[in-house]
This record gives structure tokens, C-alpha cells and sequence, in this order.
């Protein structure tokens, strides 16, 4: 059978709106360099409130934002200031150390808006693990349109459906977002692992029901077929398996427990020292932070960069 594990997402209260965690899980702790996947929102925020997410530290993996509807800004330490739309990629790297921030722009704050988005991390080989942190912002306007007959489908990473993507990693992968504006079948692109995930909407693989916001992962080298239904939205993911173990803690990604303690030590280290000369450093116009779990929030909490 093509399909080895359908995964249902926890969810989660963040203040304000929902994110529906896919992946890690127990059985599941990655599929391709994927390690991590969250579905957030759909949320719809009234005018004046938006989304905040405090400046925070990541090592080892790659982060990877995919809107449906809304904008979030980004800020990182490497002074990247970058808002992103529907249809264009953030792709941060965050390598042996980089913090970032998101929160929702000034305009769309103002008069209110909805926003949906899928955010993944991607563990980097143990090659590129301590590489030097870096950005890149992919307009919509260089992501590959896939030829799908009664979809719109955008390549996002790596390489199917006889398409490549400019977004580069050092590693096989696979990423692809399609809308179906009517019903539609089609065969999972070739990887040594993939995944199907219902965005929104139902979907049928391998002859198989996957309800809205479930995932489901095929056996190692395996296709199946996927019927899709007018109004639904499916994201595909996967490619090459991680070169060893990774370990997740917190924000962190490591084939080394001993650097991600490394990590906690080094963010506990640039708060105490202002964030000034320290190993991580603060984002553009951001004075605030996310504290490791269990350590003292600021006080002030949360003072947003103007």
C-alpha cells in the first residue's frame, strides 16, 4: 500500500488564532528534510490586532513560510526587513545561529485581515548545519506555475512535475502547493519520501479519504494518485531523508544534543548581555524576546519596532 501513515494534526492556541501541528510526531519525526509542519489559521483578525511572534533564536534547519491569504513581516538578525504575500517564498536559513521575528504589517493591522499559512522547517545536512545564517525572499513572480490542467500549482522547492525551483537547498526536496478550481487527479512526484497534506478541503489518496488538515505519508519511494476536489488545496512535501538523527528542542535542530545545548546556553547568554557582541543578535528595530521555555518573560513583554 502507497500510503504508510495518515497523520491528524494537535492543535494549538497561540492568543488569537489556531496552528495545527502536523508534524513532529511520535511515529513520524520527519518526512524528507521536513522535521517540522504547521497549518496556522485560517484566522481572522479585527482591526487593531494582529498577529506578534517575539524575536527568537533557530540553529540547523531552514525555515520556510507559504501564505494563502494574509502578510507577515520578517525581521532577522542578519538585518532582513521582508514582508511576504500569497504566492511568494521566505527561505531562512538559519545555519549555526540567526534570531527572527513575524508579526502582521501596519496595514493590514489597521483595517483588519485574514491570514493562512503553512510554515515548515527543513533540517540541513550535517555539511551545512553550521553554515552562515542567510535569507532569501522568492517573489511569486520566479516560482515555477506547474501545467495542471484546473489547478493553479506552484512549485516551491526543489524539483516535479518536470519543473525546478530557484529556491535552493543542499539536499533532494520537494515542495508544491496547488489550488484545484475544479475537480481534479493527479500523481504524486517522484521522492524518496512524500507527503500529501489537505490544506483544505477533502482529498482521496491511493483510494483513501484524507479529511481536511490530515496528512498522509507514502511508503519510501512509492506514488499514489490524488483526487482533488474543486475548492480544495493541497500541499505536497518531501525529498531526501535527513542524513542521521535530528534532535528537536524548542526552537533548535541538531544531529548534536550536545549543540543544542550549546544553543540554550548561547540565547541565555545574549540576554544577559543585551544582544550586544553575543552569539545572537537582535532583528532590525526589535528590543524584545522570547525567552527558553520556563526562563523570566521582559518586562516589558513586547515592545513592537515602529
Amino acid at each position: 500500500m502507497p500510503i504508510d501513515l495518515i497523520i491528524s494534526p494537535r492543535q494549538k492556541d497561540l492568543g488569537g488564532f489556531a496552528v495545527r501541528r502536523v508534524l513532529p510526531v511520535a511515529k513520524r519525526r520527519h518526512v524528507g528534510p521536513f522535521v517540522f509542519f504547521d497549518h496556522l489559521g485560517p484566522a481572522t483578525f479585527a482591526p487593531g490586532e494582529g498577529i506578534d511572534v517575539r524575536p527568537h533564536p533557530h540553529i540547523g534547519l531552514a525555515t520556510v513560510t507559504w501564505l494563502f491569504d494574509g502578510a507577515l513581516d520578517h525581521r532577522d538578525s542578519i538585518g532582513t526587513v521582508q514582508t511576504i504575500h500569497p504566492g511568494a517564498v521566505n527561505w531562512m536559513t538559519a545555519g549555526r545561529g540567526i534570531s527572527h521575528s513575524e508579526r502582521t504589517p501596519a496595514e493590514q493591522r489597521a483595517k483588519g485581515h485574514r491570514i493562512e499559512a503553512i510554515q515548515t522547517w527543513v533540517a540541513l545536512p550535517q555539511s551545512h548545519e553550521e553554515c552562515a545564517p542567510s535569507f532569501h525572499h522568492y517573489p511569486a513572480s520566479v516560482l515555477p506555475k506547474i501545467d495542471m490542467p484546473g489547478a493553479r500549482a506552484t512549485l516551491v522547492a526543489g524539483e516535479a512535475f518536470g519543473a525546478k525551483s530557484p529556491v535552493e537547498f543542499p539536499t533532494a526536496i520537494v515542495q508544491v502547493a496547488i489550488e484545484a478550481d475544479r475537480d481534479i487527479t493527479f500523481e504524486t512526484p517522484e521522492a524518496e519520501e512524500i507527503a500529501v497534506y489537505a490544506v483544505r478541503g477533502s482529498l482521496t489518496v491511493d483510494g483513501q479519504v484524507l479529511e481536511e488538515a490530515q496528512m498522509a505519508v507514502l511508503t519510501p519511494g512509492s506514488r499514489a494518485q490524488v483526487k482533488a476536489p474543486a475548492g480544495s488545496i493541497v500541499m505536497i512535501a518531501g525529498g531526501a531523508a535527513p542524513d542521521g538523527p535530528r534532535f528537536i528542542d524548542w526552537n533548535f535542530v541538531s544531529s548534536s544534543k550536545v549543540r543544542i545545548d550549546k544553543a540554550h546556553a548561547d540565547w541565555r547568554a545574549s540576554i544577559a548581555g543585551g544582544f550586544d557582541g553575543t552569539w545572537f543578535t537582535q532583528p532590525p528595530g526589535e528590543t524584545s524576546y522570547i525567552p527558553l521555555p520556563g526562563d523570566p518573560e521582559p518586562d516589558p513583554m513586547d515592545t513592537p519596532p515602529l
